[in-house]
């Protein structure tokens, strides 16, 4: 398994909690579906689809929040409650006044939800208990504060904080662009994003393109800095780094697949996979923090 983006944060003293201690303090908010009166219902899965809520490979714990919500759109809601209110003014002469109409668009709500359909979606987390980082599987900072709240919730006294560097991704990717060179370990490749910092907020992308330096300079010449750039680590995973320091499209280059052994079940695979992933993306971070001119201290 590979995340497909990453939201890094600090573990900013050692955590020395076991899987086990882990898996007890996250069972205080385990996953159920949703009850027939609810719209969602949100908890930790087993990532695994066993008992466990804790996977566990070399000090390297995954852990997965589980969140299903009922599909009711509010266009068939309104469609219902309309319909209701039809037959309630035929019948009464009149039309339901302002209060009547919320009160059944209530009643309707509850009567069509038992009946909506639930989706489930997992957000896997990985705990890197040796090197001290919290990264969230989400696209998103919202997506990853969902996590983060429940998180906290469940366990007691998370040394946890956002990741903050000394330079800002903004500025370092801006100053790539414009020397046309990465920093050690990393290439940049062909996407990219350049926002202007006026109130017009003109943007141009590049999306599978050739990055002419000539070209770049002169947007970044007229005002413009990068959002986001396509990056490769030491020829082994590409991402696409952003001006919140958010980690997105991550893909494992072919190169990693001469490091798998094919001789093993479905668990060692699955094991295997989670250790070449944690490994790599450990190194990678701690990579482009370097790049980024190191951590800045708490305030």
């Amino acid at each position: 398994m590979w995340f497909k983006n990453l939201q890094v944060f600090r573990l900013n003293a050692p955590w020395n909690i076991s899987a086990d201690e882990l898996n007890t303090q996250l069972a205080r908010i385990s996953f159920s579906q949703c009850a027939s009166n609810e719209m969602q219902s949100q908890g930790w899965a087993s990532p695994r689809n066993n008992e466990l809520l804790v996977h566990s490979v070399n000090q390297q714990f995954l852990i997965s929040l589980a969140t299903e919500k009922k599909l009711l759109p509010s266009s068939v809601i309104n469609q219902v409650t309309k319909a209701r209110a039809l037959e309630l003014e035929e019948q009464q002469g009149f039309a339901p006044g302002r209060k009547a109409m919320k009160d059944l668009k209530e009643r309707v709500t509850d009567e069509l939800l038992p009946r909506a359909f639930g989706v489930k979606r997992l957000t896997h987390v990985w705990i890197d208990t040796v090197n001290r980082w919290l990264v969230i599987d989400a696209s998103s900072p919202a997506r990853a504060d969902e996590v983060i709240k429940l998180l906290l919730k469940c366990c007691d006294k998370i040394p946890l904080e956002s990741l903050r560097v000394k330079t800002s991704p903004q500025a370092a990717m801006t100053g790539w662009l414009a020397g046309n060179e990465a920093p050690k370990g990393f290439t940049i490749d062909q996407d990219t994003e350049l926002k202007s910092a006026n109130e017009d907020k003109s943007t141009v992308r590049y999306v599978r393109h050739t990055l002419e330096p000539d070209d770049i300079q002169k947007h970044i010449a007229a005002g413009k800095l990068c959002t986001k750039l396509a990056l490769t680590w030491n020829d082994r995973v590409s991402f696409v780094l952003t001006d919140t320091l958010t980690i997105k499209r991550i893909k494992p280059l072919d190169v990693l697949d001469d490091d798998k052994d094919k001789g093993m079940n479905e668990e060692e695979r699955f094991d295997a996979d989670f250790a070449l992933m944690t490994g790599e993306l450990a190194t990678l971070i701690d990579d482009l923090v370097f790049a980024l001119d190191g951590e800045a201290q708490s305030s």
